[in-house]
């Protein structure tokens, strides 16, 4: 008879699908269920005999011992671990989590204590997964909103949206999308979530403002789709703070703005620098031909006046050659300097000079050029002024002005020289009440071969004010020019007196 009762706790035990371990008072198995070997990887009756320290992972070795022996005196059922992680020892050495319920009972006068343990693994594996999705959840740098599929309530929101939206979790579940974003009302976001309805939409995406809760406003991208909480259908809205996005989308814009202004300037400049380049191929074409004309001219005709009453016509076409060959030289001579300037081979020889010297030098050879009733107004009070620059310089920028100041005036016109100086600088303005510069052309009246449109058919280069300008600058001075059309034109140049 007691052989077939422990037959029949032997097919119940068994039939337990938790794990049950037997062990006596000094904690040695005394019995082992299929589960329980099934669990730890023993075969039948292979844990009998064997101490309970065979299941437990080595590192928990020195503490069990007590904590047995204390169970023991209180022999009072509970769970073991009391919110620690319990783990069992598998026969191959693996360690996996395990949870306990003690039961002690006696039976012939012996203690024993009996073990339901539960293979909890897959437990802590989903725990594990919560856990790590609810970090994902609040610690993603994206807002994060869970709300009602009914009253559209927030049910959950993340630290995230909480920092940047200004409300905190309690205010927020009062709160609906619609209390943060100003560009819908209800009935506008309802029809927005029947998109979801149909079942080929998983989700749907569109930009729209967040208001926070100071007031202030920003730009936010929405991925918004259907989702389940336990048994309760919600939506689940992944916010994109797209703030400096648009920044640098409105800062792209711009600089494709200023890019294609650049862009308009540069072809504008290069459209003007071609008409400059036609521009200067016929002024060379003019300013050759013209006076190479008049040499060939003058040679064929002198041979024709061979008698002694004819010098007087020699001597004109003769001068006429010598004046057409002087203006060549020039024109040859601009383009030298020119080139000179590009590579920087100019070598300024500084002297202590009188202004009056080169004045006069530059007025003798102005007076062969005079229209008739031109005049030149000689400045005053300058013979006390000396300079400390490079004289050459200086009388070529006085004849150019003064010359074009000749050129560009008519008949019976004064021109005017007016000299002036200070402690530091000299200053030279040249008046002349001729043809003026057109509005339009002022801006580049210094560019290198242009002519103003009013002086196109008038012999020149273009070249002159150029490179005036430049031999100025490289001696630290400036020159500079008011003008009126048909009114004419006064150019003032400023130097320093001594060289630096």
């Amino acid at each position: 008879m007691f052989q077939q009762d422990q037959d029949i706790f032997k097919v119940l035990l068994d039939a337990v699908s938790e794990g049950v371990i037997v062990v006596d008072e000094h904690q040695n198995i005394v019995e082992a269920n299929d589960s329980a070997n099934r669990m730890f990887g023993y075969a039948k009756d292979e844990l009998i005999k064997q101490s309970l320290n065979i299941l437990i992972p080595q590192n928990y070795h020195a503490g069990h011992g007590s904590h047995f022996n204390g169970f023991m005196k209180q022999q009072e059922r509970r769970q073991m671990g009391h919110g620690r992680d319990l783990f069992g020892a598998r026969k191959d050495g693996s360690v996996f989590p395990v949870e306990a319920g003690l039961n002690p009972f006696t039976i012939y006068g012996k203690d024993y204590v009996m073990a339901l343990v539960i293979d909890i693994s897959e437990r802590k594996y989903m725990e594990q997964e919560r856990n790590h999705l609810a970090s994902i959840f609040q610690e993603s740098l994206n807002e994060i909103y869970v709300f009602d599929n009914e009253d559209l309530k927030f049910i959950n929101v993340n630290y995230g949206a909480q920092k940047n939206i200004g409300y905190n979790l309690e205010e927020l579940t009062n709160m609906t999308p619609t209390d943060i974003k100003p560009n819908f009302t209800e009935s506008q976001f309802r029809k927005k979530l029947e998109l979801l309805n149909d079942a080929e939409v998983e989700k749907i995406e569109f930009e729209t403002i967040h208001q926070r809760k100071s007031g202030s406003t920003y730009p936010v991208n929405v991925h918004l789709q259907r989702s389940k909480l336990g048994d309760k259908d919600v939506f689940l809205a992944i916010i994109l703070d797209i703030t400096e996005q648009k920044n640098y989308t409105e800062k792209l814009e711009k600089t494709v703005d200023i890019r294609t202004e650049e862009l308009k300037t540069a072809l504008a400049a290069e459209k003007e620098l071609n008409e400059l380049k036609t521009k200067f191929l016929s002024m060379v074409s003019h300013e050759f031909k013209t006076p190479l004309s008049g040499i060939l001219t003058s040679t064929m005709l002198l041979n024709k006046y061979t008698l002694t009453e004819q010098q007087e016509k020699r001597e004109k076409h003769i001068n006429t050659i010598t004046d057409k060959v002087q203006y060549l030289n020039t024109i040859l001579n601009d383009f030298l300097s020119v080139e000179k300037l590009e590579k920087g081979k100019i070598n300024y020889k500084f002297t202590k000079f009188k202004l009056s010297k080169v004045l006069n030098e530059v007025i003798y050879n102005a007076n062969m050029l005079l229209k008739d009733g031109q005049k030149i107004n000689y400045p005053e009070n300058i013979d006390d002024i000396s300079l400390f620059q490079d004289e050459k310089i200086l009388e070529l920028s006085l004849a150019n002005l003064i010359y074009n100041a000749i050129k560009y005036s008519s008949e019976n016109t004064i021109i005017d020289i007016n000299i002036s100086q200070n402690e530091t600088t000299t200053i030279f303005k040249v008046k002349d009440n001729g043809i003026g510069i057109p509005e339009k052309d002022k801006k580049n009246i210094f560019n290198r071969y242009f002519r103003a449109e009013n002086a196109l058919l008038m012999q020149g280069t273009g070249i002159g004010l150029n490179i005036v300008k430049d031999h100025l600058e490289n001696l630290n001075g400036t020159i500079s020019f008011e003008s009126i059309e048909h009114k004419g034109s006064t150019f003032v140049i400023e130097l320093p007196n001594t060289a630096i």
